[in-house]
């Protein structure tokens, strides 16, 4: 019997997929699961696909099963289980055999993996793999890091299944190590923005227009048939119009406002803040899932606080409000992207990656949560200019800076007039308000500092540096 091309360790519910979506596109795979029912279960549902799978009851039979070099995708949950996968793996593979982690791991677990295994003659693959539950059955967008030959070892297998834009695979190589992971990371990071901004354009027309959850989802909807076409705004008009089958009740009425987090968004926070990279958007969107945790706390607050005291929300000319929120989000959406872009400019430059900035618009097309329109124009964007240091500063992504960001104005100051919490967009306005500056304020903070402890400090003249007569402090 011919050997399996690949192998998946992992069926759970993304492994399974995975496996599935491999052999439907005519790839053999071998698999393999902890507990030997769940390996006979998948096998026994796969149906018609039975052919090109080979269930192993053992890591023996299951590497035995790989054509070598044998990659190896493991779909298990991130952390310290994959590490002991790997020590489980590593007896039974030989010279250039490929581990492969498509879990939502840290990147720098990876890149630590990659400097375990570099005497040991394996190698190693960090996969970023967007697309939930749907994207691993029926095509992803996938983000590979690693040595460019284990790339050319899996290409095939991984453009097969991967989400395909207008013929195009959603795939592609991004550089060494942890690239692939780091981009993952990145991917989420502007994801978690983009949901929040969405959300606080909903809380603005449920609480400020008073509308239904029906209403807003209609909205929505006509919202994604112009700019801001994308899969968030699309599911958010499913998700708004859904009634419970139970009471007939929008759903979304019913679902507590409490929103969970896996860890990657911040993560995107914590190496933008490494790397001395603003990325407020997505610093916005984890502080404010943070806070919808604390459920109890919150409704306490309200208790001792009570709601702000600003009256009835009022808007003078209601349609051209709604023009003001589309734009508004369309704005604070560029602003994320913008910002997750640079982070991955600085941290291509820092672990001398040479991340491929079209490449990875392009692949972010189809298949990924954060999928839109305007990614086709960043994906131009970027081929124009690959080093350019900020996305808005590109011809076409400042003309829409500068056609929409007065709308967010216009929304972000009806939102604080009316006591309605919007921090995602708010930032975004932040944003553009300081990078378009030359002259800023912080020549303030520069003189306090060297208050506090005799700094020094770069004079707008140019003359040399000096000290007032400060005395020594505190370092700030």
């Amino acid at each position: 019997m011919a050997q399996a091309e690949i192998g998946l360790i992992g069926l759970g519910v993304m492994g399974s997929n995975l496996a599935l979506n491999i052999a439907e596109k005519g790839n053999k795979i071998a698999v393999f699961n902890r507990t030997v029912e769940a390996t006979r279960k998948f096998y026994a549902d796969a149906g018609e696909l039975q052919s090109q799978i080979v269930p192993c009851e053992t890591i023996e039979d299951f590497v035995a099963a790989i054509r070598p070099p044998r990659p190896i995708i493991i779909m298990i949950k991130a952390g310290e289980a994959v590490d002991q996968q790997m020590e489980l793996l590593k007896p039974y593979l030989e010279t250039n055999d490929i581990m492969i982690d498509a879990g939502n791991a840290n990147f720098r677990d990876t890149m630590r993996r990659f400097d375990t295994l570099k005497d040991s003659g394996l190698t190693f693959i960090g996969m970023g793999v967007s697309g939930g539950e749907e994207g691993a059955r029926h095509g992803p967008s996938i983000m590979v890091g690693g040595k460019e030959e284990s790339w050319k070892r899996v290409e095939k297998v991984l453009t097969s299944i991967a989400a395909k834009y207008a013929g195009v695979p959603c795939v592609d190589w991004l550089g060494e190590n942890g690239a692939g992971h780091f981009v993952k990371t990145i991917h989420n990071g502007i994801e978690y923005a983009d949901m929040q901004m969405i959300a606080e354009i909903y809380g603005i027309l449920r609480d400020g227009l008073k509308m239904s959850a029906t209403e807003i989802g209609e909205v929505f909807g006509e919202w994604n048939k112009g700019r801001l076409n994308s899969y968030l705004i699309e599911i958010t008009e499913k998700v708004l119009k859904a009634a419970d089958p139970i009471t007939g009740k929008p759903i979304v009425d019913l679902i507590l406002d409490k929103a969970g987090q896996k860890g990657t968004g911040k993560w995107s926070v914590i190496e933008a803040q490494n790397m001395g990279v603003p990325a407020t958007g997505i610093e916005a969107a984890v502080a404010a899932r943070s806070i919808s945790s604390m459920k109890d706390e919150r409704e306490a607050a309200e208790k001792v606080l009570g709601l702000p005291n600003v009256g009835e929300f009022r808007v003078a000319d209601r349609a051209a409000f709604l023009k003001d929120l589309e734009s508004a989000l369309l704005a604070s959406k560029i602003g994320a992207y913008a910002q997750g872009f640079a982070v991955m400019s600085a941290a291509s430059k820092e672990f001398n990656w040479n991340l491929p900035m079209p490449s990875i618009a392009k692949i972010w097309r189809a298949g990924c949560i954060i999928r839109s329109q305007f990614l086709d124009e960043i994906t131009t964007a970027f081929t124009k200019d690959p080093d350019v240091t900020n996305l808005i500063v590109t011809p076409a992504f400042a003309r829409m800076v500068k056609e929409s960001d007065g709308a967010l104005r216009r929304v972000v100051s009806a939102a604080a007039l009316g006591g309605l919490p919007v921090p995602a967009l708010a930032s975004a306005l932040a944003y553009f308000d300081s990078y378009r500056r030359g002259r800023g304020t912080a020549n303030v903070i520069q003189a306090q500092r060297d208050f506090f402890g005799a700094h020094g400090f770069d004079r707008v003249d140019g003359a040399d540096s000096h000290h007032g007569p400060w005395g020594s402090g505190l370092s700030a």
